[in-house]
């Protein structure tokens, strides 16, 4: 566990360093939380009480001593039950408000490796449906593939999304291949060489087309049924001409 795994949670920084310091002293005073933490005391205090807003740290009186307590991480999943219990209270009053623009915007703009995870959790949003995706060889090299196979791939998953992939014939994609079925995948393989694939292309929904250049870390997700049709349409043309 990294303060990096908890900033996933909503935590920040500060946050998950006072937390996680906590949780392995399981109670502690501040020059202990202090020294196990290595924020500093005046930080601390302003952390702590942040914490025990959200329920994660409680306090007790001892000996004249204020011993901090980490909460059961278990509350952190309510916290976000929470939060999302919230926002679903009011999506669709966002929602009205977005149907009232008269210009809506058709390509938007992506950039670092936080950028590109939003276009793939784009793809999320259409739940039953299948995607049709030429895979980049720099996706391989250049990614975040804990977040593809410990996040994407399982929520893609739970959504039945199934995938058409057109991917460079790479050892590390023949691996990917051999387990396709239970990852509702099919994979078609071409010659990295003679057809060099350097952006990923996802076309999903009824008018979304994602690209993301790894190498240029920049993603762009376009809303265009014509475009969209008409990729699709390359894209199946080319798969009827590869060997499954």
């Amino acid at each position: 566990m990294t303060i990096s795994d908890l900033k996933g949670t909503g935590l920040d920084d500060k946050e998950a360093a006072a937390y996680l310091a906590l949780l392995e002293l399981g109670e502690a005073h501040m020059g202990q939380l202090v020294k196990k933490s290595k924020l500093k005391r005046t930080t601390l205090y302003d952390t702590v009480e942040s914490l025990k807003r959200s329920g994660l740290v409680s306090t007790a009186k001892r000996q004249k001593k204020i011993i901090y307590i980490a909460e059961d991480p278990r509350k952190i999943v309510e916290l976000l039950d929470e939060k999302k219990s919230s926002i679903e209270k009011i999506l669709p009053e966002l929602l009205s408000i977005t149907n009232t623009l008269k210009k809506k915007p058709r390509i938007r703009y992506f950039e670092g490796i936080e950028g590109i995870k939003d276009v793939y959790k784009d793809t999320l949003r259409f739940p039953d449906q299948k995607m049709q995706t030429w895979v980049s060889e720099e996706m391989i090299h250049k990614f975040d593939q804990k977040f593809l196979d410990e996040y994407y791939v399982p929520k893609r998953l739970e959504k039945k999304i199934w995938v058409e992939a057109i991917a460079p014939d790479l050892p590390i994609i023949r691996d990917y291949k051999g387990i396709d079925n239970k990852s509702l995948r099919t994979t078609k393989l071409i010659d990295p060489e003679q057809f060099p694939l350097l952006v990923e292309v996802n076309l999903y929904g009824p008018d979304r087309i994602g690209i993301m250049s790894f190498q240029d870390q920049l993603g762009l997700i376009i809303e265009s049924a014509g475009i969209a049709r008409t990729l699709k349409s390359i894209f199946a043309l080319q798969w009827m001409t590869l060997d499954a």
